[in-house]
């Protein structure tokens, strides 16, 4: 290997694990707020790019459907428990998000399609389709288990990818989809073609690592957030409702992965199933941070995308396992270094 093909591959993966931070951090987020492992993580990368390739060829995007029916769904739940608690008075705001905003962004969607919009527009369009499905997720399917087992979560996280990739089939087929660039220029820095569309990605990932370190600093919400993944107990006892945190984690997680999944459109070819390998790779990611830190996760992340994209020139068919073999030496190490409690056995 040369030293100009170790740039080539240094900038290819800087790129690509520029996206899996974003999604590590989104990842960490659940996990720390919820406790669910959230496996559908990268449905919503595959939804936001297939959503906006449609939007670019002229066609309503089948989000359009996903997210009407799935809002209709929710608000069907929680109008049974209000109606079941006596609390007519939660009916306005459910029928507000649960169905005003996704029927609202579906005619923005369905009025947007034909005219062929400016690209920063569809984005737009794109990143309101897909950011509300996150706490629409949270309502349907995991916040009846707020108080389930980790365990019984990650089953029910597969059970939900698996739902979400059949929809994806369902409403937008099997042939992939690639949106035009953000922009066609590209600079000549030595024996490296920097792209806009590379260069686009790589400050998207760190604006949007700045925005989340703001948001959790800096506002009412983002420490509620915090309190809630430190010690849950105690933002209860505090007044931190953990239905709210969750939703809130639940968007953000969706809205990063609508931004990942634009940023990534234009890259690669995306299909239905798409999702769930890029997911991973940013699950990756925060297990070599620890599921702790946010700065550790991201530095993972960019991490597995060098490994990556050295591992495609050594072994392109075995890239894929030589990442997530990565795991192992990590799981092994925590596991030799974490303190676990002994259980006595009890004398009879």
């Amino acid at each position: 290997m040369t030293a100009d093909i170790a740039l080539w591959l240094v900038q290819d993966g800087v790129t690509n694990g520029a996206i899996y931070a974003l999604l590590a951090l989104a990842l960490l987020l659940v996990f720390a707020v919820t406790r669910v492992i959230f496996v559908p993580q990268g449905e919503f990368i595959t939804y936001a790019a297939l959503t906006l390739g449609l939007l670019q060829s002229g066609q309503v995007p089948g989000m359009v459907y996903v997210l009407v029916g799935g809002g209709l769904l929710a608000a069907a739940f929680d109008i049974a428990v209000a109606v079941r608690e006596n609390a007519p008075g939660r009916l306005p705001r459910i029928l507000l998000v649960y169905v005003a905003v996704p029927v609202a962004m579906a005619a923005i969607a369905w009025w947007a399609a034909p005219r062929g919009l400016d690209m920063w527009a569809q984005v737009l369009i794109v990143i309101g389709l897909v950011a509300p499905l996150g706490p629409i997720l949270y309502r349907v399917a995991y916040q009846p288990l707020a108080n389930a087992s980790v365990l019984v979560l990650f089953v029910v996280s597969m059970a939900v990818h698996y739902a979400l990739s059949g929809l994806g089939l369902v409403f937008f087929g099997s042939e992939g989809l690639r949106s035009a660039a953000f922009s066609d220029a590209r600079v000549r820095l030595g024996v490296l073609d920097i792209t806009a569309q590379s260069v686009l990605v790589v400050s998207a990932s760190v604006a949007g690592m700045i925005a989340l370190w703001l948001f959790f600093e800096r506002t009412l919400y983002g420490k509620a957030l915090r309190a809630t993944a430190i010690n849950r107990v105690g933002a209860r006892l505090v007044g931190i409702p953990t239905r709210l945190s969750g939703s809130l984690s639940f968007l953000v997680a969706a809205f990063i992965g609508a931004v990942s999944g634009v940023l990534i459109a234009p890259i690669t070819t995306i299909y239905y199933d798409t999702g769930l390998m890029i997911g991973l790779k940013g699950f990756v990611g925060a297990i070599l941070g620890g599921m702790a830190s946010y700065p550790l996760a991201a530095a993972g992340a960019v991490a597995v995308g060098l490994l990556e994209s050295f591992s495609s020139f050594w072994a392109s068919a075995l890239k894929e396992s030589i990442v997530f073999t990565l795991i192992i030496p990590v799981l092994l190490w925590r596991s030799l270094t974490s303190r676990h409690p002994v259980i006595e056995d009890e004398e009879e």
